[in-house]
């Protein structure tokens, strides 16, 4: 009987048909033979099971904290500690007590060691939280709306004004005409003392149309070189005055040509180079007040230069009286009130009204290493000014001493600053490596928001047009740079006027304790000078008595 199975299935699930195979006998390829000197210099490697867990291993604990019992406590204080024969209840015997007690030399002194232990409890109620905000949200505005934009600043480069002269000369100062921002003026000197290019350099400075960066529109001819000059005359605004390098001071008419209208003579002037002027707010527009290093501030009649109107002397009051040289003027205030920058690191508070001629160079502000290239201050909190000087930039108040802010020290040396008139927080800085920063200090205070490299060389001058969007920028080999600003919208400046409160009373908690602490320093350490001079006296008298 034949047996028979049947597998039914397709043929793709068989494989591919094994049609190609064909069977053959077996053939050799080669031979090799064993070789027993080889074998011996081989080793067999013993097989080795290693196990690795690469999960850290993690413990679990459970902490139960006691819990803490709080109970309340009074103290009931009653007078006493008053001698037995003395009736506390009668105010004449106490009080007569208390002044023979405070009379007491060891009285005092236990009362300052007291002192000395509590002042650190009490400073340390009225320290400020380091990571406060400091500018709330206004009432009203919802979040961050309300605070001062964070928005970076940027700044394009729209062009670059040459110095025409052969032998290149700083520009020293740069001042703007107050036509909305169409002109500016540009004071160019050789500042280097006895340097051989002063003979042989020009001595012209210019006047440049913002719209035509290849020529000067007019060309200014002193008779030496301009170290500073001031355009900004609100109510002549064709008029100009410029500081020389000889000491004398210049005033030109635009419209009358290229010469002077009128210059001082050199026996009324300074005798040093004559480092800032500035016109100053009168009714007739043609007061102006220049100061040098000889220590002089000088009040001119920019129409009658032969002799000026006032003479100031600066004296340091603080060592002995002497003479202090100006760098830098302040005038932005009304009311004869004024600062001056001093090569001797000081900002000097000045009032030309003063009743008394003694009381007219008044307090002055110590924190600077070296002379103080500018000083200019806020146009938003008049209280606030901003100093340039050594590596670092100082923040001060009027009625404060020390400064409310000082930067970092720099790399480089910083030469000159300027405030935004559109922004109260912004303001622009210039350093010997060529850099131009813009700090925003409602933003952030230890650095800028924007740093620019403008120039392979120093920066020496920078100064913005009136309406805060053209700014200017000066080298030390007369290179001058024209920059457009673009930054937060126009509510930035809104925005940022409620966070002036909140500045003004961060600053006096802060600085108010240790002006206070100060004073009363001072006042001990004179109450102590005068007690031991009256102690000396007597002694000499003792002994001349004696004798």
């Amino acid at each position: 009987m034949d047996l028979q199975i049947i597998y039914l299935k397709e043929r793709k699930e068989f494989g591919r048909a094994a049609t190609h195979l064909t069977s053959t006998d077996p053939e050799g390829l080669g031979e090799f033979e064993s070789n027993e000197t080889l074998i011996s210099g081989y080793a067999e490697r013993n097989r080795v099971t290693l196990n690795m867990q690469a999960i850290p291993e993690i413990s679990e604990h459970w902490v139960e904290p006691e819990m803490v019992a709080y109970t309340n406590h009074g103290m009931n204080h009653m007078e006493g500690g008053w001698p037995k024969d003395l009736d506390y209840t009668e105010k004449e015997q106490t009080l007569r007590y208390r002044k023979k007690v405070e009379k007491d030399e060891e009285y005092l002194r236990q009362v300052r060691d007291l002192v000395e232990a509590v002042d650190s409890s009490l400073m340390q109620n009225v320290a400020i939280d380091i990571y406060e905000n400091y500018f709330q949200a206004e009432e009203g505005e919802e979040g961050r709306e309300a605070e001062a934009s964070n928005e970076a600043p940027s700044a394009k480069t729209l062009a670059a004004f040459k110095d025409p002269s052969e032998i290149k000369r700083t520009a020293c100062q740069i001042s703007w005409f107050p036509d909305g921002g169409k002109r500016f003026a540009v004071a160019f000197s050789i500042m280097q003392f006895q340097d051989w290019r002063i003979d042989k350099a020009s001595h012209a400075s210019y006047i440049w149309d913002v719209n035509n960066p290849n020529e000067p529109e007019m060309a200014l001819n002193p008779v030496h070189s301009l170290c500073c000059i001031d355009a900004y005359n609100v109510k002549q605004q064709d008029s100009l005055v410029g500081g020389l390098y000889n000491g004398l001071v210049s005033f030109w008419d635009t419209r009358q040509g290229s010469q002077p209208v009128q210059t001082s003579v050199i026996e009324s002037s300074h005798r040093n180079p004559v480092y800032d002027i500035c016109w100053l707010t009168s009714k007739t527009g043609t007061e102006c007040c220049s100061t040098s290093t000889d220590g002089q501030v000088l009040w001119w009649d920019a129409k009658k230069l032969a002799e000026p109107l006032e003479r100031l002397l600066l004296e340091d009051k603080q060592h002995d009286g002497r003479a202090i040289g100006g760098v830098r003027l302040e005038c932005s205030t009304a009311g004869g009130k004024f600062m001056v920058a001093t090569e001797q690191g000081t900002i000097v508070s000045c009032n030309r009204k003063a009743k008394n001629p003694s009381d007219r160079v008044g307090m002055s502000f110590e924190g600077h290493l070296s002379p103080v290239y500018a000083v200019q201050r806020s146009p938003f909190m008049a209280n606030f000014f901003l100093t340039i000087g050594d590596w670092t930039w100082r923040l001060w108040n009027e009625e404060l001493r020390n400064p409310v802010i000082t930067s970092k020290y720099h790399m480089s040396y910083m030469t000159d600053t300027c405030w935004s008139p559109a922004r109260p927080g912004v303001f622009f800085t210039t350093k010997m490596d060529g850099t131009l920063d813009v700090w925003d200090i409602f933003y952030k205070q230890h650095e800028p928001t924007l740093s620019m490299q403008v120039h392979n060389d120093g920066l020496y001058a920078v100064s913005i047009e009136p309406q805060g969007q053209l700014l200017t920028t000066g080298s030390v080999d007369g290179s001058i740079y024209l920059l457009e600003l673009y930054g937060p919208d126009g509510d930035a400046a809104q925005r940022e006027e409620g966070g002036r409160g909140h500045v003004r009373a961060r600053v006096q908690a802060r600085e108010e304790p240790r002006g206070a602490r100060q004073g009363a320093a001072e006042q001990g350490e004179a109450g102590r000078g005068h007690r031991k001079g009256r102690r000396r006296g007597r002694g000499r008298g003792g002994r001349a008595l004696g004798e």
